[in-house]
């Protein structure tokens, strides 16, 4: 006959014992052998350890020789010289508030007056910080809070101000089991996933380079359509050779932390997708390169080996990019819910608003205003502290495989 499990209520008496002190091996094995002779449950531990400093919290029912507890935790603490307090009360093991949210902060470098910023403004908006951790510390400081209490849409749009004002990065997603799901990321690439715009490059080899550069800058602030715009700078790259395209893609720079971040985000089995303004004919190569899964773009024409100065078949605009995440997850069968779009022009905003996540990386202001997520330091890696990974998971990662 299975033995029935007794049930501990909000209401029930607890018994909260912290220690701190120099870290040092064996002081949870030592804190929970001493505590099984004296019949309480466990029913929340948290342990943290700052550069050798630790504090171990358990959170017990109170046992019925209370006196007794209390010695043999300061017998545990006086063993490993540790400062104990011993806490009573009820309430403590209370279901943690409605509205949780995971708030990552990124720094480069990270002052406190944004860390009080920050949490005055989750204060303001009623949430309480629950834990706080690292997630990185070169070459950005990333820190995560886990937050209850608080309406996860309106902490982002309060919390997005604050840090613009702090000259810091923030994202706040809802907590829950989806956040753990297998997801899409559907990436721009020009000015994203690499260094510079692709077309701009092609126009260097027409000699009008900056004529196409001036359209496209006014295009990315939203102050031109962008069908257009792409209509009239291809039109200047008539006559160009087609052997140009060659050398543009071997010219080619990756942003920093680009390899890594697809590279460990796969490793999870995330799937990736580029949707961009450009040219199959870099975009392609560029996914067979990554090993990524979907692609979008638009097609030069080229008759004779030489560029037209038309494109053929529907234009990727603002409105194609959003289509495209939506057909791409529709194909890899995740929901639309769990993609995250990444881009930093105004013809990504449709694509990053359709998206369960998304983050404008080194965005135009326009773009950064209206993106949920901002993401404003050079390293698109960065992008996997937002996903709850940790630098040192990563390294882990590499070394396990030898990169």
């Amino acid at each position: 006959m299975t033995e029935p499990v007794p049930t501990v209520h909000f209401t029930d008496p607890t018994v909260l014992v912290t220690l701190m002190g120099p870290d040092q091996s064996g002081v949870t094995t030592r804190l929970f052998g001493e505590l099984a002779p004296t019949g309480v449950e466990v029913i929340d531990v948290e342990q943290l350890v700052v550069r050798g400093r630790l504090i171990l919290s358990a959170l017990l029912t109170v046992p019925d020789d209370v006196p007794s507890l209390e010695r043999t935790v300061r017998g545990v603490g006086d063993h490993f010289g540790l400062e104990v307090t011993v806490e009573h009360g009820t309430g403590d093991n209370r279901a943690r508030r409605v509205g949780r949210a995971q708030v990552v902060v990124l720094g480069a470098p990270l002052r406190p007056a944004a860390m009080s910023a920050l949490a005055q403004g989750i204060k303001d908006d009623g949430g309480n910080i629950d834990r706080i951790v690292r997630m990185a510390r070169y070459p950005v400081t990333a820190i995560r809070m886990e937050v209850s209490g608080a309406d996860p849409d309106e902490l982002q749009a309060h919390l997005a101000a604050i840090a613009h004002e702090q000259g810091v990065d923030v994202a706040v997603q809802e907590n829950g089991i989806l956040r753990h799901a297998q997801r899409l990321v559907v990436m721009d690439v020009d000015s994203t996933l690499i260094q510079g715009e692709v077309i701009e490059m092609i126009a260097a080899h027409a000699g009008c380079e900056q004529e196409v550069a001036r359209i496209t800058e006014s295009a990315m602030r939203g102050e031109l359509d962008f069908g257009e715009s792409l209509t009239a700078r291809v039109a200047l790259l008539e006559g160009v050779e087609e052997s140009a395209l060659d050398a543009v893609y071997d010219s080619l720079e990756y942003a920093k932390g680009a390899r890594t971040m697809i590279r460990t985000l796969k490793r999870l089995g995330y799937r990736f997708a580029l949707v961009s303004g450009g040219f199959t004919q870099i975009i392609q190569r560029i996914a067979a390169e990554l090993e990524v899964d979907y692609f979008a773009a638009n097609e030069l024409e080229v008759v004779d080996g030489r560029l037209t100065g038309r494109v053929v078949g529907p234009v990727v605009d603002r409105a194609g990019k959003a289509e495209a995440l939506r057909r791409f997850a529709d194909e890899a069968r995740i929901p639309v819910k769990n993609t995250v779009a990444i881009g930093d022009g105004a013809n990504d905003l449709d694509m990053l608003a359709a998206s369960g996540l998304g983050i404008a990386f080194n965005a135009k202001p326009l773009v950064r205003d209206q993106a949920k997520t901002s993401v404003n330091v050079p390293y698109l890696d960065a992008i996997v502290y937002l996903l709850g990974i940790t630098r040192e998971e990563v390294e882990a990662a590499d070394a396990a495989d030898s990169v």
